[in-house]
């Protein structure tokens, strides 16, 4: 007869086992990242951790946990959650968690995001085009993670069993159902194009970066216990 202990964990998933990311990202989110996620509000950590529970509902060895970004544009917010997701998701072993991103209209990945992104340690390769596929590099021991503009609902995006993950008011409001998602969670961020051309420009959006990584950490963390 097998001890119940074994057999217990038998039935369990394996623990996660982390994946390094590359040294200039490790380095933002130590000096950066985990001392931000001290100041998430406990309102936010509501939604978040829906997210958490989302993922690991999903932990069975034949299933993915897939989360889809959604703003207006897909060119600012959703871009950077889905990078940062996909970067907490590796650090943490949590291989069974796929990221992506879409808008209700699709525009083009912002030059100004990207930036943001480029100042955190991510090398991010912008091929010329009016609506580039970019590819943004988080680790040795992964394939670069696409990034583009496009719908939500995209043939590349996941089309059922997905969690809708709202990151901005407009979509939001206009996205009251997400057709194919199982879970729809609103998380808005405030938009950093209110900068755009003003001196302020790049302190905001790496100020939404920061946020944004923190969050997906905090997620990513809570889902890996």
């Amino acid at each position: 007869m097998i001890p119940l202990a074994l057999a217990l964990s038998l039935l369990s998933p394996p623990p996660a086992m982390p994946h390094r990311i590359h040294p200039e990202i490790q380095q933002y989110v130590d000096q950066h990242v985990i001392p931000a996620m001290a100041a998430i509000p406990a309102e936010r950590k509501e939604s978040l951790d829906l997210i958490a529970a989302f993922i690991r509902e999903r932990r069975d060895p034949s299933a993915t946990a897939d989360l889809t970004f959604i703003c207006t544009h897909n060119s600012r917010r959703s871009i950077l959650s889905q990078v940062w997701a996909a970067t907490a998701a590796c650090a943490s072993g949590l291989d069974h968690v796929r990221t992506f991103s879409g808008g209700t209209e699709a525009t083009a990945f912002n030059p100004r995001a990207i930036e943001a992104l480029r100042r955190a340690g991510y090398y991010v390769a912008v091929p010329e085009d009016k609506n580039p596929r970019c590819t943004v590099a988080i680790s040795k021991e992964r394939a670069t993670e696409p990034c583009w503009s496009k719908r939500y609902d995209d043939p590349a995006n996941p089309q059922r069993d997905f969690c809708a993950v709202m990151t901005c008011s407009e979509a939001d409001k206009n996205c009251p159902i997400v057709f194919g998602a199982l879970d729809r969670i609103s998380l808005p961020y405030r938009d950093p194009k209110e900068a755009d051309g003003t001196p302020e420009e790049a302190a905001r959006y790496d100020e939404r970066c920061l946020q944004i990584a923190a969050e997906m950490w905090y997620v990513m963390q809570q889902s890996a216990q």
